[in-house]
């Protein structure tokens, strides 16, 4: 195969098929406890440690595996490809074996290994990111529920469907969830869900202007796995996410604080504390207790879910991404870790992916490019909060 050639029909069919098995099991929801709220009230109750239940799994993890090991990324013949599709054969085999291990002591070993765990630095940036943001005090305004979330959801889709008729996307309440989040495109919203009112704008920016973004323009690429992730994808897309949110002014000094809160509570989990140790040092750091059980109950979920670490460590490598000068542009093209960008940008040089259907709605605000280049030379994490002079 010659360098400007397309890919072989082989070639993608062996990207469809880990693109269609990567897709076919929602990763996050399938790990997410089911009974936080009755766990959480026993826990302030007489201090009994949390034991979550979680949903029944939609599929047979050892069909999923025999599946999966049908596939063989070295039969790839376009070297570029083959490389990111071994990477996420890895990826797959590795959220499917924690999926078997659900809730036992074998979880976090996989955990660290699929997210890794908190560098020295990463957490000397949380602990003075917890020390330096002043929290404001509470402004008493009235927290937006699930349902009303949802409406003001549709309503941003709408607008993306404006330009974009084929827009294939669906709002979902449900009583297995436990926060907002998106899952194989879809925004699943707990029915438990209350966002405060001046975090809307930011959380709409953060699931559906990247998550749903980028999944729908990579199920528009010729290469599925663009919408599925490539490996180690939710680093970048937590990151982008979050950056996201400081476009349209919704990071707040709450918001920054409780991302550097999760990056500890990661560090301690996996240092050996328990769930209580981890509550209490986030309470001494000034996290308000129930917020400090989420976030502990973020982190001990499974038995030890790491990912809580990727959005600050996401978001400090899209800085010093931009503060090199580097760009954002072809992080659109679908789901990728910014390690990748190079690989995704050759494909896209040789004419085997094409430009994005969507593009985020707020990057055509005046006051979100002024905010981007402003992330390109602030220094300090802590800098993101507030508007450029």
């Amino acid at each position: 195969m010659t360098q400007g050639d397309a890919l072989s029909a082989g070639d993608l069919a062996i990207d469809r098929e880990l693109a269609d098995i990567a897709l076919g099991y929602r990763f996050l929801l399938d790990v997410t406890p089911v009974n936080l709220i009755d766990a959480r009230r026993r826990f302030f109750d007489d201090g009994t440690p949390p034991e979550f239940r979680y949903r029944p799994l939609e599929d047979d993890v050892d069909v999923v595996a025999s599946r999966l090991a049908k596939v063989d990324p070295h039969a790839v013949e376009d070297a570029t490809l083959s490389h990111l599709l071994q990477a996420k054969h890895r990826e797959v085999g590795l959220q499917i074996e924690m999926l078997r291990c659900r809730g036992s002591t074998d979880f976090l070993p996989l955990s660290t290994e699929l997210y890794g765990a908190v560098s020295p630095l990463l957490l000397a940036t949380a602990e003075q990111l917890l020390d330096e943001i002043v929290m404001p005090p509470p402004d008493g305004e009235q927290p937006v529920d699930a349902v009303t979330f949802a409406q003001l959801a549709e309503a941003e889709l709408d607008r993306y469907r404006q330009g974009f008729p084929d827009l294939d996307v669906h709002v979902e309440v449900r009583d297995d969830g436990s926060s907002v989040m998106v899952a194989n495109g879809d925004l699943l919203i707990a029915s438990t869900a209350s966002v405060p009112a001046s975090r809307v704008v930011a959380l709409l920016q953060h699931e559906i202007g990247t998550h749903v973004v980028t999944f729908v323009n990579g199920t528009h690429q010729p290469l599925r796995l663009l919408a599925a992730g490539l490996a180690g994808h939710e680093e970048t897309q937590e990151g982008l996410a979050v950056l996201a949110e400081h476009l349209v002014g919704g990071l707040t000094p709450a918001r920054l604080r409780q991302l550097a809160a999760r990056a500890v509570a990661v560090h301690q989990m996996v240092d050996g504390a328990s769930f209580s140790d981890v509550q209490r040092a986030l309470t001494a750091y000034g996290v308000p207790r129930v917020p400090a059980f989420s976030i502990a109950a973020r982190v001990f979920r499974s038995g030890g879910l790491t990912k809580d670490a990727v959005y600050l460590r996401g978001l400090s490598d899209l800085m010093a991404h931009l503060n090199a000068g580097g760009k954002l542009d072809v992080l659109w093209l679908g789901k990728m870790a910014l390690a990748d960008a190079p690989l995704v940008e050759q494909l896209t040089s040789r004419g085997v992916l094409h430009e994005p259907v969507l593009r985020p709605r707020y990057l055509d605000d005046p006051a979100a490019q002024a905010r981007l280049r402003q992330a390109g030379a602030v220094k300090a994490m802590v800098d993101l909060i507030g508007d450029p002079q």
